[in-house]
């Protein structure tokens, strides 16, 4: 005998839904699951928080698999948000590592100013990061100022 998994009664082998609670049940043949989670495996709050772990990568790939609204919106933003702040850093690091070695008398001025710029967004990188899983897992539909507007374009929203 089988048991529902949501309420806990006894359900029959080959019955679809719960007789107590009405709930769908995974063994019945051609029933279809109530939310878009059999798309991915996934729910959609474990799918936004995955489309940030590392970061644009992880978004780019949910972006492209997941067609979930809520999951399209938060890899729009991962792939907007830290694709631009990676882009950012390879820009820094090249144009301060390299007046840094040109650089003559200035080089060690510009080299720790580049460094501290570098890091800065380093840390904005970290809190970002860190602030958009918990809220993409907590299923809020936190928007970063600008990138949040561009993600939504790109999700068609």
């Amino acid at each position: 005998m089988a048991y529902c998994g949501k309420c806990g009664a006894q359900v029959g082998e080959q019955s679809a839904y719960c007789p107590q609670c009405g709930a769908p049940q995974r063994g019945a043949q051609g029933d279809a699951p109530a939310t878009g989670a059999a798309q991915s495996g996934l729910s959609e709050n474990v799918a936004g928080l995955l489309c940030y772990v590392l970061g644009w990568l992880t978004g780019l790939i949910f972006f492209l698999v997941d067609k979930r609204p809520y999951v399209r919106f938060h890899a729009a933003q991962s792939i907007v948000v830290f694709g631009a702040l990676h882009i950012l850093r390879i820009v820094l690091a090249m144009m301060f590592g390299i007046s840094w070695m040109i650089g003559g008398g200035m080089g060690w001025t510009s080299f720790s100013f580049g460094w501290l710029l570098f890091s800065l967004i380093g840390l904005v990188a970290l809190v970002l990061w860190i602030v958009l899983m918990v809220k993409a897992y907590q299923g809020e539909r936190f928007k970063v100022p600008i990138a949040g507007d561009l993600a939504e374009s790109f999700v068609g929203r």
